[in-house]
């Protein structure tokens, strides 16, 4: 089964143009999701419509930061991007007329759900200031090949 990794595609995007001093453009940052501008554009999108980013168009125009990143915790991101959903595991049948199966659905329905609501619950408390922090951390212990590594070159 494949994972939705836009969650964490957006946050890569969000700490790359932390790096930055100015406006960052779509080709820029698609470079560092090794995707394409066009996909980078439309995730931005539910990011300035909630005020986390802004774009500037024209020359020397780009995506900037409209909020300290303090400001913004991860579950601000999740949402902001739609709010995908967080387990992949589902009831085969949503509405069983099988006994059996409604047990099975009743069971796993309140576990996936003490699940997601944890989960949530982590993502509100972490900011990107924190995962901002944490790759501070570990760039002074082994810089990886990164772009962000060439946002002052």
């Amino acid at each position: 089964m494949r994972k939705d990794s836009r969650l964490s595609g957006v946050l890569h995007v969000l700490l790359h143009m932390a790096e930055f001093e100015g406006p960052v453009t779509s080709e820029t940052l698609a470079r560092a999701m090794d995707t394409n501008p066009v996909v980078v554009r439309r995730v931005m999108a539910g990011l300035r419509e909630r005020g986390f980013v802004r774009s500037v168009k024209g020359h020397g125009g780009g995506w900037t930061l409209n909020r300290a990143l303090a400001d913004i915790s991860l579950l601000d991101v999740y949402e902001a991007i739609g709010a995908p959903s967080l387990l992949a595991v589902g009831s085969r049948n949503e509405s069983p007329s099988c006994l059996v199966e409604q047990a099975v659905n009743h069971s796993l329905g309140h576990a996936f759900g003490e699940a997601e609501a944890l989960l949530l619950a982590h993502l509100a408390g972490v900011t990107l200031a924190t995962l901002h922090a944490d790759f501070h951390t570990r760039m002074k212990r082994r810089a990886p090949p990164c772009i962000a590594e060439h946002a002052h070159d």
